[in-house]
């Protein structure tokens, strides 16, 4: 089988063209095109503007034998950690051939990613890299031929550029702004066969696709710090910029302003409000990564121990007065580093006589950032609330305020008391 993954939301005359030499290559090897569509999300981590159905019948109209649909990774990963998924299981399903367009040749992308394929990592491309996710699509074929034995062969053809460059996020906005109008400009860029599609799925309403808006307005209205900590992709800027921004209303535009103001780009905005949306938890996303790490499907690089290692290392550069610039530049270039980071830790509290009273051994204490930055807790006890700073040395706090800002590393806190009788927090860092 020869393989093409895309969004394809709506499939234009850009996509027409990979797809006719997707089909001439097909028919020289005597294989099937298979289109591995993306469902739920885009690859962007926004909802479809074309309905999965609709794109699916517009792709099989211009000549794929088949479609498999690709679902629920785009609201739980970044695209480093979901190519990798997409491409084992394209291996999986016994796919010989993938073939992308891109606007540089083949050699050009070989020389971008052989940086990446040397450090077995893919997290890092430069934005100014032209055709980024060609690049890292290729880099990560080379990671998987290890564990498979095999590569996937790789075509690219040009981008259609004449008369001009086509954009599905163009023709999307232009059919917006005219008011679900597929006007003559935009009928030039696409296939008749998805202008009927469209013309048809606009008439049932099911075009364009949306957020559910008021399900997500509900939570980053009412979601408490401590709750919001558990989502997946939320750092502790982001979670107080939430609730300063509080109360959202009629203008959506508040909320993109929240995450602005937390320096999320539009990429991680997208991503962060559809786990708040769908409430993918820390807990989840980690369950995720781990049964593909077991696979062999995640570079070691990205793992999840690979994340809790960084937290640890930067913590204790820091501690010695490194920069925690620096001390991340120092973690990515150093090679089989033995370190033991703390899973448990014990934090102190500030409790009053009433309060101290009041709590018990065992009682949960969520951990979260407030608005001063402190790492707190909050300790719920029948009809009482207990909201207090947690005392812990200089690089715990670093470290554990790395693991809070992760992307999936959930943290509990249990309420306990030491030796002295003191109240204390013993936290769990967990990485299973």
């Amino acid at each position: 089988m020869i393989a093409i993954i895309a969004d394809f939301d709506p499939v234009h005359k850009g996509h027409e063209e990979l797809i006719r030499n997707t089909r001439k290559i097909a028919d020289e090897k005597g294989i099937e095109v298979v289109v591995y569509l993306n469902k739920g999300y885009s690859a962007n981590h926004a909802p479809f503007f074309t309905p999965f159905e609709a794109r699916k019948e517009m792709v099989l109209a211009l000549g794929a034998d088949k479609v498999v649909g690709i679902e629920g990774l785009h609201h739980r990963l970044i695209l480093s950690y979901s190519v990798p998924i997409r491409l084992a299981k394209m291996h999986e399903d016994g796919v010989t051939d993938y073939i992308t367009a891109a606007d540089i040749s083949l050699d050009e992308v070989k020389k971008y990613a052989e940086r990446f394929i040397q450090e077995g990592s893919f997290l890092g491309i430069p934005q100014d890299f032209p055709n980024r996710n060609v690049i890292r699509w290729y880099a990560i074929n080379e990671f998987l031929s290890k564990k498979f034995d095999r590569k996937i062969d790789f075509h690219l053809i040009p981008e259609v550029t004449n008369p001009k460059k086509i954009s599905g996020r163009f023709i999307r906005k232009e059919i917006l702004k005219n008011d679900l109008t597929i006007t003559k400009e935009i009928r030039e860029l696409l296939p008749e066969t998805s202008i009927e599609i469209l013309e048809r799925e606009i008439e049932k309403g099911t075009i364009p696709g949306k957020r559910n808006m008021k399900v997500l307005k509900h939570k980053m209205n009412t979601c408490s710090r401590s709750s919001l900590t558990n989502i997946a992709y939320l750092n502790g800027k982001a979670i107080n910029k939430i609730v300063e921004g509080r109360f959202y209303k009629e203008d959506d535009e508040s909320i993109w302003a929240s995450f602005r103001r937390a320096d999320y780009g539009p990429v991680m905005t997208r991503l962060a409000a559809s786990c708040i949306e769908e409430e993918v938890t820390k807990d989840e996303v980690l369950k995720l990564m781990r049964y593909y790490e077991e696979k062999g499907v995640i570079p070691e690089e990205q793992n999840v121990d690979k994340v809790i290692e960084r937290a640890w290392y930067v913590a204790e550069e820091v501690d010695k007065g490194v920069s925690a610039k620096e001390a991340n530049e120092k973690f990515r270039k150093k090679q089989n580093l033995k370190l033991n980071p703390l899973m448990t830790l014990e934090a102190g509290l500030n409790l009053t006589k009433f309060e101290a009273k009041k709590v018990q051994e065992g009682l949960e204490a969520k951990i979260f950032v407030y608005k001063d930055n402190q790492i707190s807790c909050e300790i719920k006890e029948k009809k009482i609330k207990i909201k207090t700073n947690l005392k812990l040395p200089s690089k715990e706090v670093t470290y554990l305020r790395y693991i809070l800002d992760s992307r999936y590393i959930p943290v509990s806190g249990e309420l306990i008391k030491n030796k002295i009788n003191d109240w204390r927090v013993k936290i769990t860092i967990h990485d299973h």
